[in-house]
């Protein structure tokens, strides 16, 4: 049963990437105008001249002289086959420029994550526990700043007050002398020291949110029927509630799973700006802005992938956790 729900799941994942595939790459193109047009004009800003000539010539090299439908169907056969395209703005292949940064967006996502559940989770059960309590209205009104605040606005506060309070900049992911050395322990070291900052700022909102889901989620299997009937029956207060609420009241944590998975390769964008971290997010925003359309397009299509992927886990996890759900 579980096989064929994958299987089926899996089929299903091909026209649905296909279809977000033309979506995304369409929507690059939806501005006005293409990267050479944004070429020319930062050019002629900066007092530069090209020729008709070079203009067709830049053309024919980077294959925008096609129309939309024909570029897109090179760009996704070259994707089929491995090959990403190539970054107009970076001049380098499309692989290079991103796989070069994924690691440090990888690193800083996945503890961002783990510091959102470790500190979301016994929160929101104490929350919920301990209703109405003061550590309950403390954790509440703590949870309601950390929704309202934005992660940059928070990113810049914290920048401000560290180099006026303590004289140090809190902002990239290394020190001036170790920004462009190899690897060795001295800047892995390095690197820790400085990760907790962007750690901290980007699990701030969604450390929030999940406190209110859960405490909200709780609460509401504690009124249950079967709750009452297991404390009735003597099980140990600690073990009813492992067992039984909290496991149930696990489900929107799980299902987070399928946004998780692609925020770890895309990273806070605003947030790596104004930290000056040398993730993918903020070179997705100039693709963005400068219309690399095979870059833009990648990312996109790599985003998607990872979003379905991470739908079709969360579902098996809920599966999993939930015997109410089916795989009918």
């Amino acid at each position: 049963m579980l096989m064929r729900y994958v299987i089926k799941r899996l089929l299903y994942m091909v026209p649905t990437l296909l279809l977000i595939s033309l979506v995304s790459f369409a929507i690059v193109q939806l501005p006005p105008g293409d990267f050479l047009d944004s070429y020319i004009a930062t050019l002629e800003a900066g007092g530069g001249d090209i020729s008709a000539r070079e203009v067709e010539l830049l053309r024919q090299r980077y294959a925008l002289d096609g129309n939309v439908v024909t570029q897109y169907f090179v760009w996704i056969g070259n994707v089929l086959q491995g090959d990403f395209g190539w970054s107009f703005q970076y001049q380098r292949p499309v692989s290079d420029v991103l796989w070069g940064r994924v690691g440090l967006t990888f690193l800083i996502s996945l503890a961002s994550m783990i510091f959102v559940y470790m500190v979301a989770f016994p929160i929101g059960i104490y929350s919920a526990v301990r209703k109405y309590s003061l550590g309950d209205y403390t954790f509440t009104f703590l949870g309601f700043l950390g929704l309202a605040i934005p992660n940059f606005l928070l990113a810049l506060v914290l920048m401000y007050v560290s180099l006026t309070v303590f004289g140090q900049s809190v902002g990239g992911l290394f020190s001036p002398e170790f920004q462009d050395a190899p690897w060795s322990w001295a800047k892995l070291v390095d690197l820790l020291a400085h990760l907790w900052i962007p750690v901290i700022i980007i699990g701030t909102a969604s450390t929030a949110g999940l406190i209110r889901v859960m405490r909200a989620n709780l609460l509401d299997e504690l009124n249950k029927p079967y709750v009452e009937t297991a404390r009735a029956k003597g099980l140990s207060e600690g073990r009813l509630l492992l067992r039984y609420p909290v496991r149930l009241a696990l489900n929107p944590f799980v299902s987070q799973v399928g946004w998780e998975l692609p925020a770890l390769i895309s990273g806070a964008a605003i947030t790596s700006i104004v930290l000056n971290l040398p993730t993918t997010g903020p070179v997705l925003l100039t693709a963005l802005k400068s219309q690399d359309m095979y870059l833009a397009g990648s990312f996109i299509l790599i985003l998607s992938v990872l979003t379905v992927i991470g739908t079709l886990i969360s579902d098996l996890l809920l599966a999993w956790l939930d015997p109410r759900i089916s795989y009918e």
